[in-house]
């Protein structure tokens, strides 16, 4: 196969313009040469495409945009989504009148429980572990534990200080030694409620807010709702809902937060809804099947 043939390698370039400048005789073989586009190696790496030297792909720039995206939806995720969403370490409770959402702080809200009267303990010394421990003891004054002497001896000298508790309880046992109180809630001088029937008292906290905090002492109100009656069938005192606001004084004693005052007023409470009232025989077996909560800030 000759080089100067039609296969686009031809040989003797100079000979042919040689002679394309004499003119060509009749007869004569003209040798076509096909050269590489511009003036690089033929045998080489091909060249780019003009205007695209340096810059990166489509689909790089796609690709980095869509992680670049990804991170900053991220970012504003964590970041709780603006302004009203933000929340950071310093955010403990505070004693403005906006609410405090329970936030994660990194403290350990809780050690354990106390073994006799398993109300929660070893709050932390902060203000979310005062709202803890306050919470905590508005379950427990609040219980049907209060109106038995051994129990109610039991719960007072674990929430309230040393040096407050025996003058508190001394005060308690007083007045429960009143008939009426007991009378009142359907309750025999025991306090214990007729056969067949539950006694239900249980506080249910809403929400805890700090008044105060100054080193060892802090004033914490907690705002709860309270079941309060006799569950059982002819019940003449039933299950009824009642809302309060729990003040407490605490004092750090010993390591954890010890109640060294108590109040408690009337409401806020909200506007009952038109929801038809559980059988006493539910309300019962409610009230004995579900089990209270450890509340922690």
């Amino acid at each position: 196969m000759s080089l100067g043939g039609d296969d686009g390698y031809g040989g003797d370039y100079e000979g042919h313009e040689a002679r394309r400048g004499r003119g060509a005789a009749p007869g004569d073989h003209l040798t076509r040469t096909r050269l590489p586009e511009g003036d690089g190696d033929p045998y080489g790496p091909p060249r780019r495409a003009p205007g695209r030297a340096g810059k990166p792909s489509r689909n790089l720039i796609t690709v980095v945009s869509v992680v670049v995206l990804l991170l900053a939806a991220i970012a504003f995720v964590n970041r709780g989504g603006g302004k009203d969403g933000d929340s950071s370490s310093d955010d403990t409770g505070g004693t403005g009148t906006e609410a405090r959402p329970t936030a994660p702080t990194g403290e350990r809200p809780v050690d354990g429980k106390n073994d006799t009267t398993g109300i929660a303990s070893g709050f932390a010394k902060s203000e979310q572990g005062a709202q803890s421990a306050a919470a905590n003891y508005a379950v427990a004054l609040g219980s049907d534990g209060m109106f038995k002497a051994d129990r109610r001896k039991a719960i007072v000298h674990t929430v309230y200080a040393p040096d407050v508790a025996g003058t508190r309880l001394s005060e308690l046992n007083k007045a429960f030694s009143n008939s009426k109180i007991l009378s009142n809630a359907g309750l025999d001088a025991n306090g214990d409620p007729p056969d067949g029937m539950t006694f239900v008292s249980r506080a249910n906290p809403v929400g805890a807010k700090v008044e105060k905090f100054e080193d060892d002492e802090a004033q914490v109100a907690v705002w709860h709702s309270l079941l309060f009656g006799l569950a059982g069938e002819g019940s003449k005192n039933p299950v009824a809902e009642g809302w309060y606001t729990d003040t407490f004084k605490l004092k750090w004693t010993k390591g954890d937060w010890k109640v060294i005052r108590y109040t408690q007023k009337n409401g806020p409470a909200p506007v009952g809804r038109d929801q038809a009232a559980s059988s006493a025989e539910d309300m019962a077996n409610a009230v004995q099947g579900f089990g209270g909560f450890t509340y922690a800030r």
